[in-house]
């Protein structure tokens, strides 16, 4: 999981959030908040998550469907950014 070292600061910063929202998300249900208010943080919670499962998919993508060395991997290299778009639209 080369891809994920390189990336390992950004994608902890990004689960750091994530536990803040759902410990966020915690006390407001220990706090008898109102539904709308939890599900309003329930929800950011979960597009925190879909951005973190993006950014792996996408980096997964970029170091093992394509090979940056290969002089002649244009039109895989296309589709492969075309695939990032893809997932990164459906989760984000």
């Amino acid at each position: 999981m080369g891809h994920v070292a390189r990336e390992k600061q950004k994608l902890l910063n990004r689960l750091k959030r994530l536990r803040g929202q759902i410990e966020a998300i915690e006390r407001a249900v220990e706090a008898d908040t109102e539904c709308a208010r939890v599900l309003q943080q329930a929800t950011a919670c979960r597009g925190a998550l879909d951005g973190f499962i993006a950014e792996v998919i996408e980096d997964h993508i970029r170091d093992h469907m394509v090979d940056p060395d290969a002089p002649d991997d244009d039109t895989r290299r296309q589709a492969a950014e075309e695939l990032v778009a893809i997932v990164h639209a459906y989760l984000t």
